[in-house]
């Protein structure tokens, strides 16, 4: 099996004294996680634990062995890219797509798809060839995501997400007359009465904040296409704030309940009317500002377009 060997020296006065795999991660641009395991699985020498102090002139030498083929198989299949480059592609997820295998759900999703249009140009996120998802969104929701191909980028956009400086625009449709504009707070966390839910929550949970403004009124009121920004990016955020202010999303099966004198278009609505609509970030190795935009999917799209003959 073909292994790399990185030669790295404390070589600085500025990392004395740091963790051994933090200051491996800073040298070779490997996530922390990533080192770790290396670590623990004995690819370092002289061996030493993660958390020991490095000295001004110590050598390492650290085996970056082969990366693995990943578990699940790749599918070809159409993708709607909208960027790509060695490091990162951005895509337009349709509805109804997994992003990633788990139960019930061991074909037919996004990182098969990848992993067959990819291939290698992957370079083994954490040693296994993989593509890096570094977020989701849900099955039924539509819109940008990016996927790292390998630890430098993994890593770079795992840190923007971590302190929430991604650029993001979701569009909804949600039932009633929405105000204006407004700053939904709340933490979201398990619901205390279904564990499969997330609820805003009064003890712990997660600190969440979604900022949303009324782009437009439809069907004489029932109705409202609402512009979504994410301060923070919680699992069900925008479905589980809307709600929380009497605004569930049209289609949403798990937060919303159809109001009653729902005319039958909103009411049979198939999924959640919801779509990632902007995501802006900055390129892990160019540094460079990187936004892309889509537009409403045809199903959302035809919501509006009877709004406004009905």
């Amino acid at each position: 099996m073909k292994q790399d060997v990185l030669h790295i020296e404390v070589d600085d006065l500025k990392y004395q004294g740091l963790r051994l795999d933090k200051f491996i991660s800073l040298k070779t641009n490997l996530s922390r996680s990533r080192v770790l395991s290396l670590i623990k699985d004995d690819f370092l020498t002289p061996h030493q634990d993660a958390d020991t102090k490095v000295i001004l002139g110590q050598k390492f030498d650290l085996i970056i062995p082969k990366a693995q083929d990943a578990i699940p198989v790749a599918e070809k299949m159409d993708l709607d890219i909208l960027y790509e480059d060695s490091d990162l592609i951005v895509l337009n997820k349709p509805a109804g797509m997994v992003v990633h295998p788990g139960a019930g759900n061991f074909s037919g999703t996004l990182v098969n798809a990848l992993l067959a249009h990819c291939g290698d140009s992957l370079s083994g996120i954490g040693g296994v060839r993989r593509p890096g998802i570094v977020h989701r969104i849900d099955k039924e929701t539509s819109g940008v995501l990016v996927i790292a191909k390998n630890d430098l980028a993994h890593q770079g956009l795992a840190e923007q997400f971590s302190v929430h400086s991604i650029h993001r625009v979701y569009y909804a449709i949600v039932y009633g007359f929405a105000p204006s504009s407004g700053v939904i707070q709340g933490n979201i966390g398990r619901s205390p009465k279904n564990r499969q839910k997330m609820a805003v929550v009064s003890e712990g949970g997660k600190h969440a904040v979604t900022h949303f403004r009324l782009i437009k009124p439809l069907f004489n009121g029932k109705a409202s296409l609402v512009e979504c920004r994410l301060e923070t990016g919680r699992t069900h955020q925008i479905r589980v704030h809307m709600t929380s202010i009497k605004h569930p999303l049209v289609g949403d099966k798990t937060y919303g309940s159809v109001p009653k004198g729902t005319i039958e278009l909103l009411r049979m609505f198939p999924r959640q009317a919801l779509h990632a609509a902007e995501l802006g970030f900055i390129h892990p190795r160019t540094g460079k500002q990187i936004m892309l935009k889509t537009k409403l999917p045809l199903d959302m799209q035809l919501l509006l377009d009877a709004s406004d003959v009905l």
